[in-house]
């Protein structure tokens, strides 16, 4: 049986897309299946006719009916996977980079699914028959500690904390400069209004992002940082650090790639990534609410780079 939600429009996102606004404001739930949920009848307004491209107005009450979700139906593939912690309840992965979280246009074998499906039995089944078991999402070049729900209460108890902000997530980024330890970002982010690949502050209709640096390593004109995020937007630290004078190197989307290195820097032409790893991950258990923290050290092509840096710098 479909559950019910009802979702009232405010001023924050008044003059939003229907689509947009169900898609900030039921989680878990992606835009393509909102669009295909009011396609099929499934929301009510109280006022005008439910369309995707609608523009909502405040005190607009719209009700979604969400069916249950599907059983998951990507085909399991024995491929390598690292994992940290498994109950039944949960299982924590360390995510290697190069590995997309969940079959897409253009990825429709080798994700993090088809590997959770050969390792892992049972995964809830809430984020639909594409996506089972994610609760959250790292980009494809980032590596990093995940957590994945194995059934539809763990799903919906980790996704309130996700919601709530009340999960401690922590990530180690080499940066061009040196940014001040205690800079603290609050600036909303969206879809770039030039360019539909990027993440930007400048966009018209942003969502809050937050983010803080806690810890700078210096290492002759770029740095090692642990930067802990409140948020989750898509390429959060990316955009950030970069529009803060401070972009990720290795990271080409958002200009922290150098054609011309100096010579205590050769290190970095090694990386065909941006430099970004999901170092610790914090959460109340979804079953007994403990709390748990999960660390992943910093993967072997990471790691190279970082030694290599470092020996450069200590001989200046």
């Amino acid at each position: 049986m479909a559950a019910r939600t009802r979702l009232e429009v405010g001023a924050v996102d008044a003059g939003a897309r229907l689509d947009q606004f169900l898609t900030t404001h039921l989680e878990g739930v992606s835009r393509s299946q909102i669009q295909r949920l009011i396609r099929d009848g499934h929301v009510s307004l109280s006022a005008g006719d439910p369309k995707a491209s609608l523009a909502v107005t405040t005190d607009l009450v719209v009700e979604v009916d969400v069916p249950p979700p599907l059983p998951a139906t990507p085909g399991a593939e024995d491929l390598p996977l690292a994992i940290l912690h498994n109950d039944v309840d949960i299982v924590v992965i360390n995510k290697p980079a190069g590995m997309v979280v969940h079959p897409a246009a253009g990825h429709a074998t080798g994700t993090l699914v088809n590997a959770l499906l050969h390792h892992v039995t049972g995964l809830s089944g809430i984020g639909g028959s594409e996506r089972p078991g994610i609760v959250h999402r790292l980009d494809r070049g980032t590596s990093g500690v995940m957590v994945v729900a194995k059934h539809d209460r763990a799903h919906r108890a980790l996704s309130a904390q996700f919601h709530d902000r009340l999960v401690g997530k922590e990530y180690l980024a080499l940066v061009w400069h040196a940014p001040q330890v205690g800079l603290h970002i609050d600036d909303p982010l969206g879809r770039d209004p030039n360019h539909r690949q990027r993440m930007s502050g400048r966009a018209k209709r942003g969502r809050t992002a937050l983010t803080d640096v806690i810890d700078v390593e210096v290492l002759r004109g770029v740095s090692l940082v642990r930067v802990s995020i409140g948020t989750g937007r898509t390429h959060q630290i990316r955009v950030h650090l970069s529009e803060h004078g401070f972009p990720l190197v290795g990271d080409a989307l958002y200009g922290g790639v150098h054609k011309r290195l100096p010579t205590h820097l050769a290190a970095v032409a090694r990386l065909t990534r941006p430099f970004l790893h999901a170092a610790r991950l914090s959460f109340a258990h979804p079953s007994d609410g403990r709390m748990m923290t999960f660390e992943a050290p910093l993967p072997p092509d990471l790691h190279r780079v970082i030694t290599a840096l470092r020996h450069t710098a200590a001989r200046a």
